[in-house]
């Protein structure tokens, strides 16, 4: 039988369970592990002052390692670039919807040039998001918004605020995204948003040959890029990094960007290249954008979050 960690929450659990049927497709059992990270005690204080790397795995991270469990499933953003000694990634998941969406109140986010004028409190606890949403509209105000996909929805409900950003790959996975719900297209995600990544112990080669019979190379070869790129410009959750690879017509379409965390200042990066050229490319976007001015903001930022 093979041990499935996971957290609590109904959206982590609902990932492990795609793993599970995964699994029982080749005809191999398995049963969830709940444990419970450091990410899902502390509510209150915003991520990028908890010295996040990690932060939601770390637990997974150590049960695997003492054999508690057998696989670990992350939503992919959540894992960092460097994955723990004798931990190796087994699969990832075809990806589902990468945007980012804005779940308001009222009516008053119908047009791009009313929300711009406006003076609204938007809620999230993520500082990619807060970053490129104060470059677009500088004249609001962001809150702090943690817990579960359901913890912040039922905030949300309760608060004063105008709006909350969410990921629309959980929403949607749990069947909760609400009709009060419009997709940012202009918000590059967090790199590998939307993806779900199984983990192992290095040394199991039969779990991870039995793994790779559900990894979806698009997806891997995609969320690569993107990660590569955030290791390459040293990111975590304390920093507002943004990337996403995309194949279409046998050709990776890559953005990337960093921003001040103020949003006030932002560079960007917009490439094309083949599909077997692409593997390695992350590393070499991310120094081309540090020498275009993105090390000025890198720098910045270290300053201020060491």
């Amino acid at each position: 039988m093979i041990r499935i960690g996971t957290r609590e929450s109904q959206l982590a659990v609902w990932q492990a369970n795609q793993v599970k049927n995964l699994l029982s497709d080749q005809g191999v059992e398995a049963e969830l592990v709940c444990i419970k990270s450091e990410g899902d005690v502390d509510l209150k204080t915003p991520l990028y002052e908890m010295g996040v790397q990690g932060i939601f795995t770390r637990s997974l991270d150590i049960a695997l390692l003492n054999n508690k469990i057998d696989l670990a499933v992350h939503s992919m953003k959540d894992v960092p670039t460097q994955l723990p000694e004798g931990i190796a990634q087994a699969a990832v998941l075809k990806r589902a919807s990468w945007k980012d969406l804005l779940i308001y109140k009222g009516d008053s986010f119908t047009f791009d040039d009313q929300l711009a004028s406006s003076d609204a409190i938007i809620a999230t606890s993520s500082i990619r998001r807060k970053a490129q949403w104060l470059n677009r509209y500088p004249r609001h105000t962001i809150e702090n918004l943690r817990g579960n996909v359901n913890t912040r929805l039922r905030k949300l409900d309760e608060s004063y605020w105008n709006g909350a950003i969410f990921a629309a790959a959980g929403l949607e996975r749990i069947a909760l995204r609400p009709h009060n719900s419009v997709e940012l297209d202009w918000m590059l995600p967090a790199p590998a948003q939307g993806a779900i990544t199984v983990a192992c112990r290095a040394n199991d080669h039969q779990l991870l040959k039995v793994c790779d019979q559900f990894n979806d190379t698009d997806t891997a070869l995609c969320t690569k890029i993107e990660r590569d790129f955030l290791r390459a410009l040293l990111g975590g959750c304390s920093t507002p990094i943004s990337a996403l690879a995309v194949i279409a017509e046998g050709k990776v379409h890559f953005r990337g960007n960093i921003l001040s965390v103020d949003g006030n200042h932002k560079v960007e990066i917009d490439k094309i290249v083949p599909v077997n050229e692409a593997a390695d490319t992350g590393k070499i976007f991310a120094t081309e954008l540090l020498a275009n001015g993105g090390q000025e903001i890198a720098d910045g930022i270290q300053k201020k979050h060491p």
